[in-house]
């Protein structure tokens, strides 16, 4: 499956974002989708999954509570809403594909759309 993201952008601490990925090939409604952020030097970060129809949303404990994911099968999208912002946030998002129905490990993806860049200023 192709996946491109957008919605990237800068934004003060305590503001808001909201991420799309756009997908097209495989079948959308039958790919777990998440989100995965990296920061250069570091290793890539889980961020939030969704399973197929959308009944099942996972986070990481640093973004629980703030961001949202949410998928809509009929646009072959998914989101990523991303509230009270904070420094440690930015990184360049990234979002992917799994046949799984979902699934927190990116080893398990198999396909990944180009990264956005998000930064929060303090």
């Amino acid at each position: 499956v192709q996946l491109q993201a957008s919605g990237g952008g800068s934004v003060q601490t305590g503001g808001s974002l909201r991420l799309s990925c756009a997908a097209s090939g495989r079948t959308f409604s039958t790919s777990g989708m998440g989100w995965f952020r990296q920061v250069p030097g570091k290793e890539r970060e889980f961020v939030a999954a969704i399973s197929w129809s959308g009944g099942r949303t996972y986070y990481s404990d640093s973004v629980k509570g703030r961001f949202d994911i949410s998928r809509d099968n009929a646009k072959n999208t998914v989101y990523l809403l991303m509230n009270r912002l904070k420094p440690e946030d930015t990184a360049a998002y990234y979002c992917a594909a799994t046949p799984r129905i979902s699934s927190i490990h990116g080893d398990e993806y198999d396909s990944w759309g180009q990264g956005t860049q998000v930064t929060v200023s303090s």
